[in-house]
């Protein structure tokens, strides 16, 4: 919603460990308006409260998750990786 325009050195260190690749920038949710999604998947309450606003007809879950970047520890990332991952992990396996 509101994006920092790069996501966290560490962030991208926890995902590279598991062997995903990003490139490293962030998107603001307005460049998604008008796309129409099966699953929608919030993980900040800043997100949930204002996504809803423009989104269309599919699932809205919303899961908060703490924000690693606070403790700015490399195993907070990994902790909240995980927990996404299995989030989405069981989220996928019910659509």
């Amino acid at each position: 919603t509101k994006p920092a325009g790069y996501v966290h050195p560490k962030a991208l260190e926890a995902l590279a460990e598991i062997g995903i690749q990003h490139t490293g920038s962030s998107k603001r949710v307005d460049e998604f308006q008008g796309v129409d999604f099966d699953l929608v998947v919030t993980v900040c309450d800043s997100a949930a409260e204002e996504c809803p606003i423009w989104l269309g007809k599919g699932r809205k879950v919303h899961h908060s998750f703490p924000d690693p970047a606070l403790t700015d520890d490399l195993n907070d990332f990994r902790s909240v990786r995980d927990d996404i991952g299995r989030v989405m992990t069981e989220l996928l396996s019910k659509s």
